[in-house]
């Protein structure tokens, strides 16, 4: 829907009032008829005034206008006038574009015409008054916005990612002043966020600048595009300490691509060393940090001309940015000078740890593995070592039930504890959370890690180092001669690793370790496959916990939804034997969400992640079944008849209480 045009823009008043002056009615025709009758000016502005209030009152804004235009006619430099036209012009406008906010009750004429006022007296938008001044939510705003400008409404997040190489032709300047700001590029599509979709003069502006694309509009609220143009041009050389990213990245590519005459030449100007590569691979580590990514893939590709950066955040990879294709070699040879790596050799996959630590941040560290690929070209992997706080058990996400049996067997005095699951699945914080429960001032409690990603005071932590033989085996065979009570093994790799396991845990010592299997039953095969003594396994096991993180839906923008018949049977089937906890809602009367997208989780539907799990006891029956050598398939159908519930199960269970959704427990349990 077109906007009127203001008759007062520019404050130009003489130009404005030939706004529709052709229309000859009844407030014009009396306008004249008082004129005839010698009303002097002075008389005649105020009555003017007094009948355009009148008018106004009655709920006859249009006609309160055109007294208004008249009188401005006989005093052309009259503020108070001119500010009553803008009134007029302005409830107007903002009425239909807030026509159900007002329908709804969340917005009264009395508001509305209050927070035109102050905007028009400030240099805030009517959108912010009516946020800041009198308490409307902005998801309201965004909702009649949205709908008004048929387009979606997006908002200010400190987590939206700096489109790089889209920013890098634009000026701050430039984008402040005409209040839109690119947000990415998608294929051919530019996605631009800006205040008044309907702005012709703007889009026409924004189309020029990016000729050839597809412009994708959203509507945002101004004071949020300002933030986000300062957000996304830091002038600062350091980083801020609320964590800020991004800016001086458009200043290192706008350099670039001032400098780009040729890009052959470009790239033999830019190495390893330079102080825009050392800001840019700064920038790339420090904005994943931010948005709590795992890992940073690296990936140059000669198809696309392009290097693709790529963060895997709630366990998914989702690519953030790309840079021009010239960028990659100094890209790659600057992480390889900091991990300590030979910069020169690109045949070969390397690996080696950063030391990231810049000002506003605790220092944290990176491991990087480069890996060559076509053309004589590499992709860098890098995995964020961050150091995590301790979690406690309660707060895990374990059902009550879980959590009582896994508290009995941590409370034994010895004997072997397994924490399965594929990496990145959270074994590590669920083993200190363990840990946590059982370190007190009478128990000594050593650890062997690789790395070491959360420390407690109390317990002692040791980092193995393979490249100078300082493995887990010979790290556990000095904790035995280090008087300990309960040991943490980072991970049960080989056979000689898991026999100085089982042989301090069969000496009087609780153990606690990890292994890469996809359930707990499998751990049981897995480990006599390597050759395990199985009499002495037997009796040294207390339990195998399996976990999985699925990601959560998003509070914000999850839809409710009605499965379909063959998704009804599949959960169904998945539940047969499982008595639902009383907390839980069955398959008849669950309510049930699909992911739908918003700013608020990155439109991926997701946001944060919860742990599943699934718990196999070290019972009698189980016992007997490791020393007979049983498969697979007999331990598990024990461990269910001594009531496991498997990962699938508990999937499902999140599904029926509207935590997660059935496709995105597919995804991370294996059937």
């Amino acid at each position: 829907m077109a906007q009127e045009r203001n008759p007062t823009e520019g404050h130009r008043p003489k130009s404005a009032f030939l706004w529709d002056t052709e229309r000859e009615n009844l407030p014009i025709q009396f306008v004249n008829y008082l004129k005839d009758l010698g009303y002097r000016d002075k008389n005649l502005l105020e009555l003017l005034d007094l009948v355009a209030e009148i008018l106004k009152e009655e709920g006859s804004p249009h006609q309160a206008q055109e007294i208004l235009r008249k009188a401005l006619e006989l005093q052309p430099e009259n503020k108070d006038l001119i500010q009553k036209l803008n009134l007029i012009y302005f409830s107007k406008v903002y009425s239909e574009k807030f026509k159900h906010l007002i329908s709804q009750g969340k917005l009264r004429r009395d508001i509305l015409e209050k927070a035109i006022d102050l905007s028009l007296n400030s240099q805030k938008s009517f959108e912010y008054i009516l946020i800041s001044n009198f308490g409307i939510r902005k998801s309201d705003i965004g909702e009649a916005l949205s709908n008004y400008y048929d387009c979606q409404f997006l908002e200010f997040k400190e987590e939206m990612f700096p489109p790089w190489d889209v920013l890098a032709k634009l000026k701050k300047n430039f984008l402040l002043n005409e209040s839109w700001v690119p947000l990415k590029r998608d294929g051919d599509s530019v996605h631009i966020l800006i205040d008044d979709p309907q702005d012709a003069s703007r889009i026409s502006k924004i189309k020029s600048v990016f000729k050839g694309a597809n412009i994708v509009i959203n509507v945002g609220i101004r004071e949020d595009i300002i933030r986000l143009i300062e957000h996304f041009f830091q002038d600062n050389g350091s980083f801020s300490q609320d964590l800020t990213y991004g800016g001086e990245l458009t200043g290192i590519l706008q350099k670039y691509e001032e400098e780009k005459e040729e890009e052959i030449e470009v790239a033999s100007t830019i190495d390893e060393e330079s102080s825009e590569t050392i800001r840019l691979v700064d920038h790339i580590i420090y904005a994943a940090y931010k948005q709590r990514a795992s890992d940073i893939h690296i990936e140059v590709s000669p198809a696309t001309k392009k290097v693709h950066i790529r963060y895997r955040i709630d366990g998914v990879l989702k690519e953030v940015s790309q840079l021009p294709f010239y960028m990659g070699p100094p890209v790659l040879s600057r992480l390889k000078v900091m991990a300590n790596l030979d910069i020169s050799d690109k045949r070969l996959p390397q690996d080696g740890k950063i030391l990231f630590k810049k000002k506003g941040l605790e220092q944290f560290e990176l491991r990087l593995a480069t890996v060559p690929t076509t053309d004589g070209l590499e992709d860098a992997v890098l995995r964020i070592l961050a150091k995590a706080g301790v979690m406690r058990l309660k707060d895990m996400g374990l059902r009550p039930s879980v959590l009582k049996d896994l508290t009995h067997i941590i409370s034994q005095p010895y004997g072997l504890i397994l924490v399965v699951g594929p990496t990145g699945s959270g074994k590590t914080t669920t083993l200190h959370a363990i840990l946590a429960e059982l370190n007190k001032p009478g128990v000594k409690i050593w650890t062997a890690e690789d790395p070491i990603e959360i420390t407690q005071i109390g317990i002692r932590q040791v980092e193995v180092k393979p490249k100078i033989g300082l493995d887990f085996a010979r790290v556990m065979r000095a904790f035995l001669r280090a008087d300990p009570d309960i040991i943490m093994i980072g991970e049960m790799r080989d056979l000689e690793t898991a026999s100085v396991a089982i042989e301090a845990s069969l000496t009087g010592h609780l153990v606690l370790s990890t292994l890469h299997t996809n359930s707990a039953p499998e751990t049981v095969t897995r480990l006599l496959d390597i050759g395990l003594n199985p009499i002495n396994f037997s009796d040294s096991l207390l339990g195998i916990l399996a976990q999985r993180l699925v990601r959560r839906l998003c509070p914000f923008c999850k839809e409710p939804y009605t499965p379909i018949a063959e998704e009804y049977e599949e959960m169904q089937s998945i539940l047969e034997g499982v008595e639902l906890p009383q907390e839980v809602p069955s398959l008849e009367t669950a309510s049930f969400y699909k992911a739908k997208g918003c700013p608020a989780c990155g439109e991926s539907g997701y946001k944060g992640r919860l742990g599943i799990y699934e718990l196999l006891k070290g019972s009698g029956m189980i016992k007997r079944l490791i020393k007979k050598g049983a498969d697979t398939e007999e331990i598990f159908m024990q461990a269910k008849r001594d009531g496991m519930v498997t990962l699938r199960q508990e999937g499902i269970i999140r599904v029926l209480q509207g935590i997660t959704d059935l496709q995105e427990v597919k995804r991370v349990v294996v059937s």
